[in-house]
């Protein structure tokens, strides 16, 4: 509780010296310290027959998918996900991503450790939507959405949460996953580079993990999942391009909203082919249920635009190569880091392209 009591002095510091509101930092600090108070050591649960007997499993499979993140995938071997907290709701935050109702591009926020980042989140889904709500009254594109997962980068022990559980064992090797992941690297003030990361390890991993335990059905269906995330996400960058056009053409804003809403009806029409085409899978359409606008493509395409890349360099490198490779990347100034992803990106189109050519003689 030290820590955390030095961690939360200098959360105070920064917010009087940068002017941000107090009762953002209050309710993110509240909301730590309520994580951190009902901590239950997992090896105590799974002791304890009194327990539940689905929970007790549970916790026995992320003690094992730890352990895997540590020698497997070379994660951080501290005290993260050793404990657990039932917050006795589904989300563990609501995060607000927001965008000019004439750009693509998200609004940022800058805070201390984390850096600047696409996102503002709520430990309270009233507080999230609040502030969403005020954004839109100031005439921005707004999205609200819980998470049942999120890393503090490594200040904390993060506790395994009720959030995280409850779904297949790919689920909750991703979420832990890509949770350690940000701990072992973070690209303080690049959401796009430190999502993208996470996530490339997420997905190596729980592949790893299901052909290392035999799970051959649950690997075909994983991988079929993460083929409908790669086609999903060309269809949010191919809309992005879509309205990048018609943003900057010159136009009255009355003829670029019309043209906004006309583009917006055909992504719709088009994921309802993919959705077909995927057998009517119903995954996506919570992405598509609220009014879509900027801001719910900018909470997608956070994750993906530098995935390809990195995934390719992870597969082709190694490990512990790549890690020292997007170490490398992060010291670098953002138009050269740029400039390498892109250079990654073609050659993983090019080792695409070439595996497809075999696969057709």
């Amino acid at each position: 509780m030290c820590r955390f009591l030095r961690y939360a002095f200098s959360t105070f510091a920064a917010m009087f010296l940068s002017g941000c509101a107090m009762p953002y930092y209050w309710q993110a600090i509240g909301g730590q310290i309520d994580l951190l108070r009902k901590r239950e050591p997992i090896e105590t649960i799974v002791a304890d027959e009194n327990r539940s007997t689905a929970l007790r499993e549970e916790l026995r499979t992320v003690a094992a998918l730890r352990e895997f993140a540590v020698t497997a995938l070379e994660l951080p071997d501290n005290d993260s996900y050793t404990t657990y907290v039932d917050l006795g709701r589904p989300y563990v935050v609501w995060n607000v991503v927001a965008a000019e109702r004439f750009s693509v591009m998200p609004l940022q926020w800058c805070f201390p450790f984390a850096g600047c980042v696409s996102y503002r989140g709520y430990f309270d889904r009233a507080d999230a939507e609040k502030f969403a709500n005020r954004l839109a009254e100031q005439g921005y594109d707004t999205y609200s959405a819980g998470s049942g997962a999120y890393s503090t980068l490594g200040y904390f022990d993060d506790p395994v949460l009720n959030t995280m559980l409850g779904g297949d064992v790919a689920g909750l090797a991703g979420a832990l996953f890509h949770e350690l992941a940000h701990q072992k690297l973070y690209v303080k003030d690049d959401s796009e580079l430190s999502e993208a990361f996470a996530t490339a390890v997420e997905e190596h991993g729980v592949e790893l993990w299901l052909m290392e335990h035999g799970e051959s059905l649950a690997l075909e269906r994983y991988r079929m999942r993460v083929q409908r995330r790669v086609e999903f996400a060309a269809l949010v960058a191919a809309q992005q391009t879509r309205l990048q056009a018609i943003y900057a053409a010159q136009s009255d804003d009355a003829t670029k909203l019309e043209a906004k809403a006309q583009a917006f009806l055909t992504m719709q029409s088009e994921y309802l082919g993919f959705k077909e085409r995927w057998g009517g899978t119903t995954e996506y359409d919570g992405w598509l249920s609220p009014p879509l606008n900027n801001a719910t493509l900018a909470a997608i395409a956070t994750y993906r635009r530098w995935l390809p890349a990195l995934k390719w360099r992870l597969q082709s490198a190694g490990v512990t190569q790549f890690y020292a490779d997007v170490a490398d990347l992060a010291e670098l100034r953002e138009q050269e880091r740029a400039a390498r992803l892109e250079e990654w990106d073609r050659q993983s189109s090019a080792t695409s392209r070439l595996t497809q050519l075999r696969e057709t003689r």
